[in-house]
């Protein structure tokens, strides 16, 4: 049993290596998101064959073998090193992926090591008190449900071979109650701290569906992180184009709408939510809104801005803003707040110009800690 688990350890370690040499490119593809179980996601790595040697028949001819004198070609073809292209379909397999489950925690963690992400400083005071029952030895009483079948025995063989009644003919070994024995345990009280995600996100006519991929795809790790930083974490979907509305996740990705775009109207409904059921002073509010950067006017922007700085922002951890880059948005969205919040290390933006750009987008947001 060590053996296989010294083999399976040193296995999960060249898969945890493989993972992280590749996981820019799973980052980029969203193939992991497809694959995700409840708390389980199944990651394709290139399967792990050990080498051998295979010995062929003798006198077969190749390279410096068989007919022809110094200065021959090996093989012929069109003068250039090129063949003729032409052949039968081979029968050999090609080369297969391996299907290999990893938990989020080890995602989020290996995601952690690869992007230098700090741990999160939770900011709510209020934490919600878990009870954990932690198993610590034996005692000679208790309920049956923890009774421990392999202390009990130990205890009723040692009995009966101090009193000479054990017979190794006939092995039949009997508790009795001073024989019983119990697992004890301790309850230890551990506090987690209360989360919340809200995303939002412009669904209007500029946005696509290669935007909204972009969203999905990198939602995914922000979840993935978040979660890992905190336990019993809850999140929150907003769409928008010239109102505002709370969905279901599914929704969050599925819905297209052809109207304009007032993101005011996001910002409202997003302090809506946390002043109703997130008290900045218990709760740690991470608000994220993903938009191609138009806006229906720069009053609308101006609106945007003081419901930023008068009341989301001071009960957040942190704002952010990702700018999905689009052929028909403007993108004027993200210099307002630059230039609105330059000095604020509370609210980051960051720029996503394709699939590629969301490692660099996610360690923008995740970056700093908060």
């Amino acid at each position: 049993m060590e053996r296989i688990d010294s083999d399976k350890g040193r296995f999960r370690e060249i898969v945890r290596g493989r993972i992280r040499r590749n996981l820019k490119k799973y980052i980029s593809s969203g193939e992991l998101i497809g694959k995700q179980g409840n708390d389980i996601v199944s990651v394709p790595v290139p399967q792990i064959d050990l080498p051998r040697f295979k010995f062929g028949k003798r006198d077969n001819g190749g390279v410096g073998q068989g007919e022809g004198d110094p200065g021959d070609q090996v093989a012929q073809g069109d003068g250039q090193g090129q063949g003729s292209g032409k052949g039968q379909a081979g029968d050999n397999p090609g080369e297969h992926a391996l299907e290999v489950e990893v938990t989020l925690d080890e995602l989020a963690q290996i995601l952690g090591e690869e992007l230098e992400l700090p741990k999160v400083e939770p900011k709510g005071q209020k934490r919600i008190e878990s009870f954990e029952r932690k198993y610590t030895g034996v005692r000679p009483v208790g309920p049956n449900s923890l009774r421990s079948f392999k202390r009990t025995y130990r205890e009723a063989l040692r009995r009966q071979i101090v009193s000479g009644t054990y017979d190794p003919r006939n092995p039949i070994v009997v508790p009795i109650k001073h024989d019983m024995r119990f697992r004890s345990f301790k309850e230890e009280v551990k506090p987690r701290h209360n989360a919340v995600i809200i995303y939002m996100m412009d669904v209007s006519g500029s946005m696509g569906d290669e935007q909204k991929e972009i969203v999905r795809v990198e939602t995914f790790w922000i979840d993935t992180w978040l979660r890992s930083q905190y336990k019993g974490i809850e999140s929150r979907y907003i769409i928008h184009d010239a109102s505002a509305r709370e969905v279901d996740r599914d929704t969050f990705f599925k819905t297209k709408e052809s109207g304009g775009t007032m993101i005011s109207s996001a910002y409202r409904k997003c302090w809506e939510i946390m002043k109703a059921d997130y008290p900045s002073g218990e709760w740690n509010i991470y608000p994220f809104h993903f938009s191609d950067g138009d806006n229906w006017s720069a009053d609308d922007t101006m609106q945007c801005v003081k419901l930023l700085r008068d009341d989301i922002i001071p009960a957040a951890n942190v704002f952010c803003y990702g700018q999905v880059e689009s052929p028909y948005g403007s993108g004027q969205f993200i210099k307002d707040l630059r230039v609105h919040f330059r000095s604020d290390d509370q609210v980051i933006t960051s720029e996503i110009k394709n699939k590629d750009a969301i490692v660099k987008s996610i360690k923008d947001f995740l970056g700093k800690g908060k």
